[in-house]
């Protein structure tokens, strides 16, 4: 058996009744056994017209909506911590402290390095790092996922707000009703179009323009450009004014935080834990703890040596600098930007004003794309951390969506679920989402009393610690995997991976997703379709087509041109089996209709063997005369030479009023189907 893509072949079967019989008993003649056209058509009607009167007679839709948000089951859904508070106990508090207070240190120079990605100061990124952690404790569904600060998150921000903290926070406050409004529509299954290989690539090339943005610390020098590579250019022709100090610091301490990252896995004693003695586990419990917290150590060391270079005279390092100290006042964000003057002589441009309407048209469909790309992020760490579990995506846009408009109220840019944090969250032992409490408490203390400390954290130091975190996301392991597996979906991965890069992220996004749904049409478009020559008992040859997929526009004209192509090459009957067309729509009614009548113009019998009443019922709306067989025995009437048996339907009524014998009447055929 072969396609006709390749070339038409033409078999003969020798065991003719029993080959033949196995050809077409099938599990769709079982569907058919069990689902009555007629009965299943006029059913549903009863039933609609029963539910309709019952709506009549019943509350309205707004009071049933309303009475549904006040029950106890509704409430628990929306709001989780209902559901495990009650049964918290003492050894879940200390695992979430435990973890809490590890993620945090985490989370502190992450936030302030990236600011930079967003191009804001440093406070920023804190001020976006806690309010979210709160939020998602009331309303988050998995334990494992932390709010906070993220490459994907701050990159995308960068390139809409245009490093205007004003459009950056104003961006937060609306991607969260957005993300409300996508949730109470239940819009969570459009992460479902964007495909793995997509995905992978989008976040590689995030990885490296994260990378990129933050090369320009380490080395000390210029790095102008919205691209990747109009930012190595930058960095290349602006070479000469590298910063030595710098570069030896950074790239020192991405090598030790490698180290450490790498020495976090290590143990001591036996494979199994349960046999190490006292000693080893508390040095295996050290080591684990060196390796999670190195981002705290590498900042803590090197803020006391750049503190004491500072005090002596000889500091050769470029500092944070000043960080307003305490938490930011809670406000509405700003829905305009007032003018302000600029300074030449301290190199202060002049900053037009805007409407809120300006600033909307600013930020353009980023308010679209943003959200999307969270919602992407959040399902990814759902699922790493679900355990087999169900995810209630609509649940986790409403965590997400509150957790961004509480950042806005509080000068906080945008936050998304961050893999590698919940990597940590549950590498501490988490044990519900109570640990982001405790992470958004160490953002709050720190705001409060370090402040004045976070000033002398050498600016390379906190590019490090990003590249070395964000270099992990560059998911070149499933380049192998694919390429033994289908190598075709290793196009629109690549195409992601070099859009993203070249193009503005969001350009490059657009164009990757756009593709892969080209390749998904172009595959619906081209069935495969096999073609044999068979035999009855009676010693009756015909040829038998059989397309692998439903018949919708894209497809239905490349199946046409097979089946004429098949039947212009033989006079004999041609059967098309329909086990697996389980869908049709006004297109392929009117193409099909458009072969019949031309297999009748040349009196060649076309039949359809086991067309699902679903199906039937799209072409009756044309008036298309079909001759229908659902069992062997009226298949072998059908294909009866002297034509007595032949038989058509032009409407599903034709067959109820009894004008349709043998092969077309639908209760006769399907009773039949399972004694023949």
């Amino acid at each position: 058996m072969s396609t006709l893509e390749n070339e038409v072949t033409f078999r003969r079967q020798t065991e003719i009744n029993q080959n033949l019989e196995a050809q077409f008993h099938s599990s769709s003649t079982e569907f058919i056994l069990i689902t009555d056209h007629r009965t299943s058509k006029y059913k549903s009607l009863e039933q609609l017209e029963a539910a309709k009167l019952e709506d009549n007679s019943n509350d309205s839709c707004c009071s049933r909506y309303a009475r549904n948000i006040c029950r106890m089951k509704t409430l628990k859904k929306r709001l989780p911590i209902l559901k495990w508070l009650p049964k918290y106990k003492p050894s879940d508090a200390l695992g979430d402290l435990i973890a809490g207070l590890t993620v945090g240190l985490t989370v502190i120079p992450q936030g302030l390095a990236y600011s930079g990605v967003v191009g804001l100061p440093a406070q920023y990124g804190l001020y976006g790092s806690f309010m979210g952690c709160f939020m998602y404790v009331l309303f988050g569904t998995c334990k494992d996922n932390t709010i906070g600060s993220t490459a994907v998150a701050s990159l995308m921000t960068y390139q809409f707000a245009k490093g205007s903290w004003q459009r950056s926070v104003l961006l937060t406050f609306l991607t969260g009703f957005i993300e409300l409004l996508m949730a109470a529509f239940k819009l969570g299954s459009l992460v479902e179009f964007v495909s793995g290989p997509v995905s992978a690539g989008f976040t590689s090339a995030v990885a490296l323009i994260v990378s990129t943005s933050q090369m320009k610390y380490i080395l000390g020098v210029n790095s102008d450009g919205a691209s990747f590579l109009q930012r190595w250019i930058s960095m290349i022709k602006d070479i000469n004014n590298i910063r030595l100090a710098d570069s030896c610091l950074g790239c020192a301490c991405i090598i030790v935080l490698l180290a450490m990252r790498y020495l976090g896995r290590l143990s001591i004693g036996p494979k199994d834990r349960t046999q190490c003695n006292w000693l080893q586990r508390i040095i295996n419990h050290l080591i684990k703890f060196m390796g999670i917290s190195r981002n705290a150590t590498v900042v803590i060391a090197t803020t006391v040596m750049a503190m004491h270079l500072e005090s002596s005279g000889s500091n050769p390092f470029v500092l944070t600098g000043y960080i307003p100290p305490g938490l930011p006042s809670l406000a509405l964000p700003p829905f305009s930007v007032e003018p302000q003057p600029g300074n030449a002589t301290a190199g202060i441009p002049a900053v037009p004003g805007e409407t809120f309407l300006e600033m909307v048209q600013s930020l353009g469909y980023g308010l679209i794309v943003v959200p999307l790309i969270a919602l992407l992020e959040s399902v990814s760490v759902c699922k790493a951390f679900a355990k087999g579990k169900q995810i209630d995506i609509t649940q986790e846009m409403v965590a997400t969506g509150v957790a961004n408009i509480a950042n806005s109220l509080f000068s906080g840019y945008r936050s998304n679920s961050g893999l590698a944090r919940s990597a940590i969250n549950n590498a501490s032992g988490c044990r519900t989402s109570m640990s982001n409490f405790y992470i958004g408490l160490v953002v709050v203390l720190a705001l409060s009393f370090l402040t004045e400390y976070f000033a002398f954290i050498p600016r390379a130091v906190l590019a490090a610690i990003l590249i070395s975190a964000v270099i992990f996301q560059v998911q070149y392991q499933i380049i192998m995997p694919m390429w033994r597996s289908k190598r075709s979906d290793l196009v629109p991965g690549i195409l992601a991976f070099i859009t993203c890069l070249v193009l503005p992220l969001e350009i490059g996004i657009l164009v990757a997703i756009a593709a892969n749904q080209l390749f998904i049409l172009y595959h619906s478009a081209r069935p495969k379709v096999t073609l044999e020559q068979l035999e009855t008992e009676q010693g009756i040859r015909f040829v038998k087509i059989t397309p692998d997929r439903c018949l919708i526009f894209p497809s239905v004209e490349f199946v046409r041109n097979m089946v004429l192509k098949s039947g212009s090459k033989t006079t004999l009957p041609v059967v098309i089996d329909c086990t697996y067309i389980y869908a049709a729509d006004f297109t392929a009614a009117k193409v099909i209709s458009s072969m019949v009548d031309d297999f009748r113009r040349r009196q060649q019998k076309i039949i359809f063997f086991n067309l699902k009443p679903s199906v039937v019922s799209i072409f009756e709306g044309l008036n298309t005369r079909l001759v229908l067989c659902y069992n062997m025995y009226a298949l072998s009437q059908e294909l009866q030479p002297n034509g007595q048996h032949s038989q058509s339907v032009e409407s599903m009524d034709q067959v109820e009023d009894g004008n349709a014998t043998d092969c077309v009447s639908m209760a006769s055929t399907m009773s039949l189907a399972k004694t023949s």
